[in-house]
């Protein structure tokens, strides 16, 4: 897969770092050694950053004929309409099947295509009011890390750019090769809750929380358990109320969801890396019936847990 970046004065070089980052160590770790990533802009000149590093010369919008992705990893903090050079670079190479990205303040930019009228999306929080207001025919949506539609993807501010970009490896290649490239960077292969939980004031994390850091790692070693929010919270030695309330500001989830992303979670695994029947899986997972499983598996993948095996099976061994 080919992922052109777009690169303009003035982005900083943490966004251009982190999809280049991601995307070059899926290659290194042969996961899938055909994906590449280039720089480009629209007028493929140098470009300097916000640190005064000046790149290039980049790539011109040629490249962007044989690209699967093309990522606007951030939008000057101004927020200027995209161009109609850069709009029309953006629909072209969606008519034709590539998947458009917008990371952090590079929502903008996607939105400004019509790309996303109609739909939800998702930026950094603190421009989201903005967002509102340029696209009021676009549902922003703060509960979440980022959104994917499939051929058109946002995600919140930042550091979310990770959380996206893994999910774009967990998307096309699998949920074992985005695990096992989440512990190659040392960040976790899917954060909980969104970034609504930073904006107005901080929140503990379920690190710093020990009863529920506690009831997480016990539930996930027992998925398969009746972990319904009495016995989470009895475990944590916690009233129902006060167990929901520290895990929302812990986790950004709540309780019920959190377990069954877990159970989903390793059920996708169990998929790629086992031979297991569904039944099985259903079973190990905490599932209690292999059509409960099919039935929150499809809700959530769009997919069954035989396509998906079928999808991955080659992928992953």
């Amino acid at each position: 897969m080919k992922i052109a970046i777009h690169a303009f004065d003035g982005v900083t070089m943490f966004h251009l770092a982190v999809p280049q980052l991601v995307f070059a160590e899926v290659g290194r770790l042969e996961a899938a050694p055909e994906w590449t990533t280039v720089l480009w802009s629209t007028a493929g000149e140098t470009v300097t950053t916000a640190e005064g590093h000046v790149l290039g010369p980049v790539e011109g919008p040629d490249v962007l004929d044989t690209a699967d992705m093309l990522i606007i990893p951030s939008w000057p903090e101004r927020l200027p309409e995209a161009d109609a050079d850069l709009v029309g670079h953006l629909r072209r190479a969606h008519a034709r099947g590539a998947e458009i990205v917008g990371l952090c303040l590079g929502a903008f930019a996607v939105a400004d295509t019509g790309l996303l009228a109609g739909r939800s999306a998702v930026t950094h929080w603190a421009a989201m009011e903005r967002f509102s207001a340029r696209h009021p025919d676009v549902a922003v949506d703060t509960s979440v890390l980022y959104i994917d539609h499939g051929d058109v993807m946002t995600s919140a501010g930042t550091a979310s750019g990770l959380d996206a970009c893994l999910h774009i490896v967990r998307k096309h290649l699998g949920a074992a090769a985005a695990n096992r490239l989440a512990r190659t960077l040392v960040v976790a292969p899917h954060r909980e809750g969104g970034q609504a939980q930073y904006i107005e004031r901080p929140v503990s994390r379920a690190e710093s929380d020990a009863p529920i850091a506690e009831v997480m790692a016990w539930a996930l070693g027992d998925l398969a358990a009746p972990l319904h929010i009495d016995a989470l919270a009895e475990r944590a030695c916690l009233s129902r109320r006060g167990f929901v309330r520290r895990f929302r500001e812990a986790t950004g989830s709540t309780p019920a969801k959190w377990v069954l992303d877990r159970r989903l979670d390793k059920a996708r695994e169990l998929l790629e890396t086992t031979s297991w029947g569904v039944d099985r899986i259903a079973a190990h997972c905490g599932f209690g019936s292999e059509v409960t499983l099919r039935q929150n598996f499809s809700a959530r993948y769009a997919t069954t847990p035989g396509r998906y095996r079928r999808r991955f099976r080659g992928l992953n061994g």
